[in-house]
């Protein structure tokens, strides 16, 4: 069995890691700011704040762990964010986490990256038939902070596998996450009563169950294999797609016309979000899961399709 730490324990994704890491017999340290909502039997905590350096430092040196799972980071910033604390947690935070790796001999570190990683851009996938693979580029823009972060974390990590190749590094770039309680801005999207949609944009969406992502977590933690994985679940859904599954109709708008309403709302303060959202929907990064199944040796239980049903149900949409 495997000493196994994970940071951003307590969260949404890292509870669940965590028991299932226990339930297999592993010696499992959740390290977070904040207590579990339901501790774990066996299971020890840290408290760590990631963008402490030496509390960092401080906690992987306890815990002395061969893998560290580095969950950590903010995917929906609350109220009184800030892009600078965002980058603190994100960025500055993984690089402390792959410091006191390096410092304290683990021998693997599990990264949850993003699709978002790659960008939002009107060429994603162009040699791919608009599917995108592990070795297109990562190129997170600058203008959306999860992106962004996103990129510059898996700039980190290139480093650090040409600098440190000692340290096994398994990289995960996920896709949409569905499961019975989640909430995200993404689905708040498709609970609005018409789905927008950008003329001309096909914008699809690929999915993931949640415990698929959770169980590819856990093999990631002790399976052979290693490197950058896509996970998604197979096939794509266009807005229309769910519009017609939802009982929707589609708000359908020309690029440039939601880009003004978007600027004149965001300078009044009528929304959170400015014209570059629509860089977020025309051009959303479609995964290619195929490495995740041949050379992880992974089959996700549900396809895009099965997991966004399996929501919709859930939900009583």
């Amino acid at each position: 069995m495997t000493a196994v730490l994970v940071t951003g324990g307590s969260g949404f994704l890292g509870s669940s890691v965590v028991r299932g890491l226990a339930a297999s017999g592993h010696t499992v340290t959740s390290a977070d700011l904040r207590l579990p909502t339901t501790p774990v039997d066996g299971v020890g905590h840290v408290f760590m704040d990631v963008t402490d350096a030496a509390a960092v430092d401080a906690g992987i040196a306890a815990a002395a762990p061969e893998v560290v799972v580095h969950l950590a980071s903010i995917v929906t910033p609350g109220k009184g964010s800030s892009r600078a604390l965002e980058h603190a947690v994100d960025v500055d935070g993984s690089r402390h986490v792959l410091d006191a790796c390096l410092a304290h001999g683990v021998r693997r570190i599990v990264v949850s990256s993003s699709g978002a990683a790659y960008g939002y851009h009107p060429d994603n996938g162009a040699a791919h038939g608009g599917w995108l693979t592990e070795d297109d580029p990562v190129r997170g823009n600058e203008e959306f902070a999860y992106s962004h972060h996103k990129r510059l974390v898996e700039e980190l990590l290139a480093t650090a596998r040409a600098e440190h190749p000692e340290l096994e590094q398994v990289v995960l770039r996920i896709g949409t996450i569905l499961g019975e309680s989640v909430d995200n801005q993404i689905t708040a999207l498709f609970q609005r009563p018409r789905l927008l949609k950008i003329r001309g944009a096909d914008s699809p969406f690929v999915f993931i169950w949640d415990t698929d992502v959770v169980a590819v977590i856990e093999r990631a933690v002790t399976g052979a294999a290693t490197g950058i994985f896509n996970v998604a679940g197979d096939g794509a859904l266009t807005v229309d797609d769910i519009a017609g599954l939802l009982g929707k109709p589609t708000l359908v708008l020309p690029e440039r016309v939601l880009r003004a309403a978007l600027a004149v709302g965001s300078r009044l303060g009528l929304t959170p979000y400015g014209p570059e959202q629509t860089r977020f929907l025309q051009y959303r990064p479609v995964l290619d899961n195929t490495r995740l199944k041949d050379e992880f040796g992974y089959r996700p239980t549900r396809t895009s399709r099965q997991a966004f049903d399996e929501w919709r149900m859930r939900r009583g949409s």
